[in-house]
């Protein structure tokens, strides 16, 4: 870092002067965004190779906050035999993800205000306290149920950093041809770290063994147990070692900016939601991703109890869950990388990935009613109807994310997308607060996936796209 951005006061300014930047409102549409930068100037533009290790560092952290999040989903039945936990407490620990957006509204104004670094080493160090007190050895069965939750509420308050800080990064150290691809890479790795626990919990989790005899119970479940602590063990230990990493080399900002739209002046945090409130493109692409996402996340986090019912092994829905999230992880980037190629075609990649998402989600739901559809009910049809549906719509996540941005600039990337999220999780979280209540018939659970779908593809449908952010960085470079 050079010595003249050292500072968190000095971070908090844009890189370029007032007179250098886009007057804040100019940036409505493209053409007005060019007009008021002169044409002579400093010409931001230079890259860092140490961009990568930023990258990777976020994005590690972001798929540990993933990995814990879902601990518990995947081997809800272990679990339930280990600690004694019901219905409502499997539920819970999933629900403290979405709950721990609560307080996103503090997370940005850090983000916005003393920057990448301040925020990130925050966020991780919640997760160490929240992974590290899910590890305290206690024989009280209550008492250890009370430090679980602890650990996934702490967990859940590291979500907003991970999920809205990936826009922010990619603008402040890529430039504009790999902005979409650093936004994907890093929001898609929380994904992936969700995945890696419907793999990691049921290998390494024996499935409870409802026949066996007393002894032979008491045995199985102390196993059991021995056996989830381990993975606990196991998810401390690589929080520690980010956190770790974090805090020895993460810097808040390069010392040159990659691109014009990174050093340009941005709106104030009070402006910037008076902006996107009274935007109704902005509320109503945000409503096209919050509403189907919000779905799927609490679809997802209790795939093994929704496919229970058909007689779907926690084993499988384990692999169910983790090939559907990988497929839309690697698809993500896939498109945020085509996107990059061939800028101004969000809108029509999105309009491509919901049509595939709503034929998906409806051929899922209408299999798992094969009683009355008549539809063959079987590993295939269910590995491939949920894998094409986690690849839909996990893959439109970046894409979203660079489309919130280019709407609304110049509102910070941190603030946009920390409402778009926001709502997401309260979509996420309403769904799972009945699924407390109805866990025992949970078909109206997959009709929500093809309801939420076809909405946001009508929304997309409707939407007016616009650039300015790209417009801007592409005319000042010319």
């Amino acid at each position: 870092m050079g010595s003249g951005w050292s500072s968190e006061e000095e971070e908090r300014q844009p890189l370029l002067g007032p007179g250098l930047g886009p007057a804040p409102g100019a940036a409505r549409r493209g053409r007005e965004a060019t007009a008021v930068l002169p044409a002579a100037g400093p010409n931001p533009g230079r890259v860092y190779g140490r961009r990568w290790l930023v990258l990777l560092l976020f994005s590690l952290l972001a798929f540990a906050q993933g990995l814990v999040w879902n601990t518990w989903g995947p081997i809800q039945n272990s679990a339930r035999q280990a600690y004694g936990f019901s219905g409502w407490d499997i539920a819970l620990l999933v629900l403290w993800g979405p709950i721990g957006f609560l307080p996103c509204f503090a997370f940005m104004w850090l983000l916005d205000k003393r920057g990448l670094r301040i925020t990130v080493l925050l966020t991780s160090f919640l997760m160490v306290l929240g992974t590290g007190l899910r590890c305290i050895p206690v024989s009280d069965l209550a008492l250890k149920k009370r430090l679980i939750h602890g650990g996934q509420i702490l967990n859940g308050l590291a979500g907003p950093t991970v999920m809205n800080a990936a826009p922010f990064l990619s603008t402040t150290w890529f430039s504009a041809d790999e902005r979409a691809t650093a936004t994907a890479i890093a929001s898609m790795l929380s994904y992936l770290g969700g995945a890696c626990a419907f793999l990691v919990g049921p290998l390494v989790v024996p499935a409870p063994n409802g026949t066996a005899p007393l002894l032979a119970a008491e045995s199985s479940r102390a196993h059991i147990k021995d056996r989830i602590e381990t993975v606990l063990y196991a998810e401390f230990g690589v929080v520690c070692l980010i956190f770790s990493a974090t805090l020895a080399y993460f810097p808040p900002r390069p010392p040159l900016p990659p691109s014009v739209a990174a050093a340009s002046q941005r709106l104030s945090y009070r402006r910037s939601f008076c902006r996107l409130l009274s935007n109704l493109r902005f509320l109503m692409i945000a409503l096209a991703y919050a509403i189907p996402l919000g779905v799927f996340a609490g679809w997802s986090g209790v795939l093994d109890l929704i496919l229970t019912p058909v007689h779907v092994s926690q084993v499988d829905a384990g692999w169910i869950g983790f090939w559907s999230i990988v497929g839309g992880c690697v698809v993500g980037i896939a498109m945020a990388r085509f996107a990059d190629f061939i800028r101004g075609m969000l809108k029509l990649i999105l309009l491509l990935l919901f049509s595939g998402a709503t034929l998906s989600s409806t051929w899922f739901t209408l299999t798992c009613l094969n009683s009355i559809t008549h539809l063959p009910l079987t590993t295939v049809t269910l590995y491939a109807s949920c894998i094409l549906l986690g690849v839909f719509l996990n893959s439109s996540v970046p894409i979203f994310f660079e489309l919130f941005v280019e709407t609304v600039y110049p509102v910070p990337e941190g603030i946009t997308c920390g409402v778009v999220t926001f709502l997401s999780n309260m979509f996420m979280g309403v769904l799972l607060f009945f699924v407390t209540f109805y866990h025992t018939e949970l078909s109206w659970f997959n009709w929500c996936l093809p309801g939420s779908c076809l909405l946001s593809l009508l929304l997309i449908l409707c939407f007016r796209e616009s650039y300015d952010r790209l417009y801007l960085d592409v005319v000042v470079s010319v």
